[in-house]
């Protein structure tokens, strides 16, 4: 994530101040004979009037952490805690549960809000299911995500993603960021995400296309009770909007928040609308610590 962007929102001023003043950090978990590295950006202020719990981003199968610096840059100036991560690879659901919630444990974490964009927000989900017996999230906000992994089902080629060339895993995830529009915005957020992608390894892309396409779904029994707020962009994106319906229909009370473009990645090229919308959400939660 240290390499010299080509992008115009990597070489912002925005982009080159947060990569400045936040460090990017690391921890192993797991075993050490097989240790799995954790990254992570933290910020903001660990004791907030804000908000008592801190606001997690979980990026999408292209995303690195710094994906969501314009939501660490403006949300920590309001005073709230922003922790962006990047997960090693997993090769199973639980697993990767099992894994987020030792991250948190080792942040001393007990409960979060979490920001989850298309797999990050079905793994949300899901996390939220895996702990439902003893809650660790306060609610969720899902971004252009699904509820549903079978609808991405490569049948049995899903298994063989770990032998398939990075090229052609990379072309695959680039298939859904084709647009038409003359938006500059979208076309600055996409190439910005294609140049995160460029950081990812083989086996990062291999694990987490897998985990999109297992034959799992969300368990809305396990997730309705805590607040939720769905951020969908209404024009080109990799879903379509049968898949966006579905997620309303699976949360019935969730507050929704379209927009009204925005393309793959709103929080980039409608950075201001969308943390105007995550600070709707957590109004609620706008109390002395």
């Amino acid at each position: 994530m240290n390499k010299v962007s080509e992008t115009e929102l990597g070489s912002s001023e925005e982009y080159q101040s947060f990569r400045s003043n936040v460090a990017l950090r690391k921890f192993d978990l797991g075993s050490s004979a097989s240790p799995k590295t954790w990254a992570y950006f933290d910020c903001g202020p660990r004791h907030t009037k804000k908000c008592r719990s801190p606001i997690i981003f979980i990026p999408s199968i292209s995303g690195t952490a710094d994906i969501y610096y314009l939501q660490a840059l403006g949300l920590s100036a309001r005073g709230y805690r922003i922790i962006l991560v990047q997960w090693p690879p997993y090769w199973s659901i639980s697993a990767w549960c099992d894994g987020f919630k030792e991250f948190l444990s080792r942040l001393e974490l007990e409960k979060v809000h979490i920001f989850g964009t298309s797999l990050g927000g079905f793994l949300a989900q899901k996390f939220t299911e895996h702990t439902n017996s003893c809650p660790r999230v306060a609610s969720l906000m899902l971004c252009n995500s699904f509820t549903d992994a079978s609808i991405f089902d490569f049948g049995e080629h899903s298994s063989l993603f770990w032998l398939i060339p990075y090229s052609c895993l990379r072309d695959l995830i680039l298939y859904g960021f084709q647009t038409d529009t003359d938006d500059q915005r979208i076309h600055q957020a996409n190439d910005f995400m294609i140049e995160r992608l460029e950081g990812l390894s083989h086996t990062d892309l291999a694990s987490r296309l897998f985990l999109n396409c297992l034959p799992t779904h969300a368990s809305p029994q396990k997730v309705n009770d805590i607040p939720i707020t769905t951020i969908d962009a209404w024009d080109e994106s990799a879903l379509c909007h049968r898949i966006k319906e579905d997620l309303y229909k699976y949360y019935p009370e969730a507050r929704l928040a379209h927009l009204k473009t925005g393309g793959n990645f709103p929080f980039l090229s409608r950075s201001d609308e969308v943390n105007l919308h995550i600070i709707l959400h957590l109004r609620n939660y706008d109390n002395p610590a």
